[in-house]
């Protein structure tokens, strides 16, 4: 079923507000690529980024984070490793976290790791739609991520030109975004970090979810209005999340 629709720009608003009085710290076991943007978005947004692998530290990191970002975009053994750490400590102190299996498509390798870490319940998980399928063997559609939700118990993204989240029970779909996002690297990486964050604010995870993306992508067609390629769009969202409000929200949010 839909979830409530109209009302999704003011509960947006509501936890970034929340967001940036409580400035949550997102640990990210993240790729190399999307470290610098992915630290800028949360930072832009009001959270708090840290990023460390090292075995030495990963879990006195994870410990004190509000939440937890396992990305497979670097699919190396020291991420492997960070990611193992990662998962145990966060299950001993009950941090919620969001899986994104980037590339799974592309490895076979990767898609069988991601199905081991789907495995141990992330809160929410964001993909794409090739993705998606690797992972579900489901066609990328709002009912097969319905399915795929009931068939994880968690909360299920499939970003696009569309993107579409459920639990199992609801679902939303969302329609900002601006084309040229697709251009700049680690947007989706970016995406789940600041999902991370809303969920470490927001206790009903279909929620903070969908709430994540609508922000995101609305500060994404915010910039990308006045955007002159690539490069001045990657700075433009990061102004425009810093500057969302509740009116922009309301605004331009397109929820079906």
């Amino acid at each position: 079923m839909r979830a409530p629709t109209s009302d999704l720009p003011q509960i947006t608003a509501d936890i970034l507000t929340r967001l940036r009085a409580r400035a949550p710290r997102v640990h990210c076991v993240t790729n190399a690529v999307a470290q610098t943007f992915t630290a800028n978005v949360l930072l832009a947004a009001g959270a708090i980024p840290s990023m460390t692998v090292s075995a030495d530290e990963i879990g006195a990191f994870v410990a004190r984070a509000d939440a937890l970002l396992v990305n497979l975009g670097t699919f190396d053994a020291e991420r492997r490793d960070a990611a193992g750490t990662a998962l145990e400590v966060a299950g001993e102190e009950g941090v919620p976290w969001v899986l994104d299996p980037v590339f799974i498509d592309r490895s076979e390798p990767r898609a069988e790791y991601a199905r081991t870490l789907v495995a141990q319940k992330p809160r929410a998980i964001r993909l794409n739609r090739p993705e998606f399928t690797t992972l579900s063997g489901l066609e990328a559609d709002g009912a097969s991520v319905t399915q795929y939700a009931l068939d994880t118990l968690g909360v299920v993204a499939l970003t696009g030109e569309t993107d579409l989240i459920s639990d199992g029970v609801k679902q939303y779909a969302l329609q900002n975004g601006h084309p040229m996002m697709a251009r700049v690297t680690a947007m989706g990486c970016a995406a789940s970090a600041l999902t991370g964050a809303f969920i470490a604010v927001e206790r009903d995870p279909l929620v903070a979810t969908a709430a994540a993306l609508l922000a995101f992508s609305v500060a994404g067609e915010v910039a990308g209005a006045k955007a002159n390629g690539p490069g001045s769009l990657a700075v433009g969202i990061l102004d425009a999340l810093y500057a969302l409000d509740r009116d922009t929200l309301v605004e331009k949010a397109r929820v079906a």
